[in-house]
């Protein structure tokens, strides 16, 4: 193993290290920190399990998201639009300030909370430009099963 060699530094490097160190946090600070976002999408997912709301910007950089199992529902009570419509409330309350205020929704999913999730964004003052259903339909899909012979 042998011995560990320790490097001092003269008090003018310490300084000079510490210097660009700040310089660094300070950039990152700046490019990583919230800007006002005017525009953005909304992606509203529901299942019959759960629900997840996800808000990007146009680019698609994803600002907030959170879903009805965060919110502390659990079990089939995930599902319900009582529920979905918590989470557009709660999400609506997280974007306030530097979230977008006109927004695309794209509901995809079978579950129960589509219409309650769009009816609370509306009703929080979101000035929605178009709402669109991106649920993915099979076009004829895989082989079906042989018919079963008893």
């Amino acid at each position: 193993m042998g011995k560990k060699k320790v490097v001092q530094k003269s008090k003018e490097e310490l300084i000079k290290e510490n210097e660009s160190m700040e310089s660094t946090v300070a950039k990152q600070a700046s490019a990583g920190g919230k800007s006002r976002v005017e525009q953005g999408r909304i992606y509203i997912q529901t299942s019959y399990n759960n629900t997840i709301i996800t808000v990007t910007d146009m680019q698609g950089k994803v600002i907030a998201w959170m879903s009805a199992g965060s919110l502390g529902f659990s079990g089939p009570k995930k599902a319900t639009p009582f529920a979905a419509s918590k989470v557009a409330e709660a999400i609506t309350q997280k974007i306030e300030k530097t979230g977008p205020s006109t927004v695309e929704i794209y509901v995809r999913g079978v579950g129960s909370g589509r219409d309650s999730a769009i009816r609370s964004f509306a009703a929080r003052g979101l000035n929605i430009l178009v709402v669109r259903d991106v649920t993915p339909i099979p076009h004829n899909g895989p082989r079906r099963p042989k018919t079963r012979r008893v």
